[in-house]
C-alpha cells in the first residue's frame, strides 16, 4: 500500500556518498526535526531522470531552500557508486543528497515501487516528490507517466511549500 500525506515514513537505511566512501544514512538522521524535499527517480542517469527531473531541482535550490527547505534529497533503486557517480556528473554534490536504496527496500516500504523488468530495469521506483516534515509526509506526488516529471517535478513542488 502506498504511503499517504499525514504518515511517517518507515524506519529505513541508504547508502550516501561520502567524501571517505559509501556512508550509511537512516531516516531518523535524514527527516527527524527537519523539513526535506525527498524526490524518487526510476534510475540514475536515464533520460527523464538526469535531463529533466533532476536538472529541475537542481536549478531551483536555491528557491526550494528559501522555502525553509533544510534538505533536498534523491532517492534511487541504484548502487552508492552510480549514485556517486551521477552527482558529480550533475553537478550537484553537496547540493541535493544521493539516496541509494540498492534493493529498493525503502520504496519497497512506501509502496513506491514499479517493476521495470520489462523494460530490462528491475524493481525501480517510480517517480515521485514529497514534502516530508519531521519525518511525515505533508505532500506526495506521484508521476502517472514515468517518462514525465511535471507532478513529481520542482515546479509544482514549490509551489506546495
Amino acid at each position: 500500500m502506498t504511503i499517504s500525506v499525514g504518515e511517517k515514513l518507515p524506519a529505513a537505511k541508504f547508502k550516501t556518498p561520502g567524501a571517505d566512501g559509501p556512508q550509511e544514512v537512516d531516516t531518523a538522521e535524514l527527516f527527524a526535526g527537519k523539513k526535506v524535499v525527498l524526490f524518487g527517480v526510476p534510475g540514475a542517469f536515464t533520460p527523464t531522470c538526469n535531463n529533466n527531473h533532476l536538472p529541475g531541482y537542481l536549478d531551483n535550490f536555491d528557491a526550494i531552500k528559501a522555502k525553509g527547505v533544510d534538505t533536498i534529497a534523491v532517492v534511487a533503486v541504484n548502487d552508492v557508486f552510480v549514485m556517486k557517480a551521477w552527482a558529480k556528473h550533475t553537478g550537484a554534490e553537496g547540493k541535493i543528497v544521493f539516496l541509494a536504496d540498492g534493493s529498493g527496500d525503502f520504496v519497497k516500504s512506501v509502496g513506491l515501487d514499479a517493476d521495470l523488468t520489462p523494460h530490462g530495469m528491475g524493481v525501480r521506483s517510480k517517480r515521485f516528490s514529497a514534502i516530508v516534515e519531521d519525518g511525515k509526509v505533508t505532500a506526495l506526488n506521484i508521476e502517472d507517466s514515468p517518462g514525465q516529471a511535471v507532478e513529481s517535478g520542482a515546479a509544482h513542488l514549490i509551489e506546495q511549500l
